[in-house]
């Protein structure tokens, strides 16, 4: 959604064009111990609930905001994605975190 806009990896200027068909073109889960960002990743403690909300806020206004809405900053590991392309990695990203909860 353009929140945040970590700069692009080295390696996935390298690689990230080569893998990125791979994750996208099916349903499959992401994989385990898939890296993040460091400026992503949380640090301190949260209040389930909270985030809980922010999470279904965040997603109606991704939704709301339609293919318009979509960031057109790079990704950090992929490069330039489409919005369906933006779509699919949030629902995977998503999907990933949680089974990470057993939800």
């Amino acid at each position: 959604m353009g929140d945040a806009a970590p700069p692009r990896m080295v390696l996935g200027r390298i690689i990230g064009w080569m893998v990125k068909p791979f994750l996208l073109r099916n349903d499959d889960p992401m994989r385990k111990n898939t890296k993040t960002v460091r400026s992503l990743v949380v640090k301190d403690q949260r209040v389930l609930d909270v985030e809980r909300e922010r999470l279904s806020g965040l997603i109606d206004r991704f939704t709301a905001a339609g293919p318009e809405g979509c960031t057109r900053h790079p990704h950090s590991f992929f490069g330039r994605l489409t919005p369906q392309e933006w779509a699919t990695l949030l629902y995977k990203n998503l999907d990933h975190h949680l089974r990470q909860f057993g939800v």
